[in-house]
This record gives structure tokens, sequence and C-alpha cells, in this order.
């Protein structure tokens, strides 16, 4: 008879290593699943690196059965989202299991105590490793790869986080559209009125003058996103890093800025979808994975919104929907046939009718599970 699963903390960097690795295992025979580059990964978690983790503490969990790895967990504390929010909340991530009930409940079980022995009340998740990076499971449309920063995961996992006591805590929706069928003439229109209605304006990011940018994208940010859920701010270490990382796959026009009378109203950024490239690497820059990605990239055809904010004082003014406008007509214009708007709250009911009203649809949905402590 198999052995009862044993869960313990990763401690060394061998069992580091089999943490990082166990996904290769979990999706052996996916097609669609995009491994992530193991380098990335590795300084994702590198908690002197990651600015992240200046106000955050990480503890990851891997669970054996008869000696093997069948599932890993992280069990995270983000100070700052806690502080912000005025909550007591915890977060798990990194989860991934075999389709073992028994290992799934023992990950679950292990992150929570964990969590609740530095005083917190709940556990929300999967986040790697917050609600600024890749968020949500997937519950829908496993039959497609996902784009650059979203995630993917098998059918069986709803099941083993809600037999594991986790409940449904927000959705998030992936909108997708093509240029099969053009933009309708009167969003045309009606973009054109709103810029000079409201005396709109619109640029492109200036890479010369990148710090200065990344000053005008944080006014942006901490303002036009505070009152959504799960938002916590960035700090300036924080989106400096964030800029550095995107800086190797930005086109810098399709990362938009726009200006009422002159002053900073919104942001927009758009990224070709690398992962049709990284989905041919295995993972490994070397020796072959660098010229992989290279060559794939010459032939990406989707393009995400992975960001859209308009400040709280110009938010009536359909921003939005030039912003949408301007990165369709951009980004066909490049070659981008389709696109993914990801992701978007099941009740941010303003962006979502602008989405629709300019034909697209939801074509997958990302839950956020939670369980009290």
């Amino acid at each position: 008879m198999p052995q009862a699963v044993r869960v313990e903390a990763v401690d060394s960097k061998r069992d580091f290593s089999t943490f990082i690795k166990l996904p290769w295992r979990i999706y052996r025979k996916d097609p669609c699943w995009v491994p992530p580059l193991i380098m990335d990964q590795k300084n994702l978690l590198n908690t002197e690196k990651n600015p992240f983790f200046a106000h955050s503490e990480i503890r990851h969990f891997l669970a054996r059965r008869d000696g093997q790895a069948v599932g890993r967990i992280s069990a995270v504390i983000d100070c700052n989202y806690n502080d912000f929010q005025n909550e007591k909340t915890g977060f798990f991530g990194f989860f991934e299991a075999e389709n073992d009930r028994e290992a799934a409940a023992a990950l679950i079980d292990t992150a929570g105590s964990w969590l609740k022995e530095r005083g917190m009340e709940r556990v929300l998740g999967p986040a790697n490793p917050s609600t600024n990076d890749t968020l949500g499971l997937l519950v829908d449309a496993f039959d497609q790869p996902p784009v650059l920063h979203m995630p993917y995961n098998p059918d069986y996992y709803s099941d083993l986080l809600e037999k594991a006591g986790c409940i449904k805590a927000k959705d998030l929706y992936a909108y997708y559209m093509e240029d099969i069928t053009p933009l309708a003439e009167k969003v045309r229109r009606v973009a054109d009125i709103i810029r000079r209605r409201n005396h709109i304006t619109i640029r492109s990011l200036n890479l010369k003058k990148l710090l200065d940018e990344i000053e005008l994208v944080k006014v942006i940010y901490n303002d036009a996103w505070t009152p959504n859920w799960g938002f916590v701010p960035w700090t300036d270490e924080e989106l400096e890093h964030l800029a550095q990382e995107l800086k190797r796959a930005v086109i810098p026009e399709l990362v938009l800025f726009a200006f009422v009378n002159g002053e900073p109203a919104g942001f927009s950024l758009s990224l070709p979808d690398l992962n049709q490239a990284l989905i041919h690497t295995n993972g490994r820059l070397l020796p072959f994975g660098l010229l992989k990605i290279l060559w794939h990239s010459r032939h990406i055809d989707l393009l995400r919104i992975l960001a859209l904010g308009v400040r709280r004082k110009f938010q009536n003014l359909g921003i939005d929907a030039v912003f949408y406008y301007e990165t369709y007509t951009r980004g066909t214009a490049r070659g981008f046939h389709k696109g993914e708007c990801s992701w978007i709250l099941e009740d941010n009911l303003n962006i979502r009718n602008t989405m629709e009203n300019l034909g697209a649809r939801i074509y997958k949905t990302y839950r956020m599970y939670e369980r009290s402590l």
C-alpha cells in the first residue's frame, strides 16, 4: 500500500530545485502548458534580489508520497497588502499537485497553519507571489495555452482546492478578440469625439526617459487602481524592478499614456505574447532556447493588454475606450491579429461593457479561492 503523504518545508538547495522543477512532471503530457524559464522562476523567488520580499515573507513546502514529490505550495505574507487593506490575509501560491486529494489538502492545511501561526486570519490564492503578479486558477478553456504572465493548470485543480475547504473569493476574466471582424466605424467616430470633447492626447512610451516614465506610471497606478479588489501599491523598488523585467519585451508604441489638457490621466501596457515562443524552450535558454525564442518571436500574432488604468478624476471621460481603440489599431498595424485583455474583475462592469462594445468576448475564467483560518 502507498505510504501516507508527508509535507515538509523546503530547507535545502536540493529541495528548492525539486520545488522549481516539479511542474515538468505534472505537465509532462500536457501540450498546452508553457514551461516558465527556470532562470526567471529562481529570480522571482530570490528573497535577496526580488524587492517584493523587502516587505514580505515566504515559505515553500513539498508534499511527498513514497519518497516522491507529488505537490508543492508556498505560503506568503505581504505586509504592505495587509497594511493597505487593513486585513490579516495570507496568500498561497505556486500550487501544483498530482490528482491526489490527500496531498492537496495536506499542502493547503500546512500553508494555512504556517500563516495562522503568524497571525493571519484567512488564506487567499493562488497568488504567485502577490496580487501584483500572476494570479488565479484557471477553471475553464483548458484546451488553450496561457498568454504571457497568465496561469495555466490541469482541470482537476479546482476540485482539489474545493475538497480542501477553499471557496470562491473572486472570478477574473480574460477577454479575447480578433481582427477578422474589423472594428465598427462607429467605434472610431466615438473615440475621435471623446478625444476632442475632453482634450485628450495619447503618446507612447519613451525608453530614453525610462526613469521619468516610471514615475509617471506610479502616479497613475496608485490613483487609478486604489479602489480595486486586491490592490496593493507598488514600492519604488518593485516598480523599477518590474520595468527592467518588461523592458526586454516591450514595444514602445504599444505602451500608452493619456493626458487631459496636459495632465497625466491614464496608462495602458500591452505586450506581445512571448509564451508563443517560450513554449518551445522547455524552460531553458541554453543551449538552444534563446535561438528558439528569437526565431519564434518573429511569428507572434497575439497581443495582451495586461494593465490599463485611468485616474479617478478622469474615469468618466471614456479614456479606456480610446486606449482600446489605439491599442487595436496600432497592434493590428504591427501584425498582431489576436488580442487578450486580462485580467478583468467579474464585477468591473464599466470595463467589461467597454470590452463587449468593442466586440471582445470572455474566453477564459480565473478564480481566486479563500479559506478562513
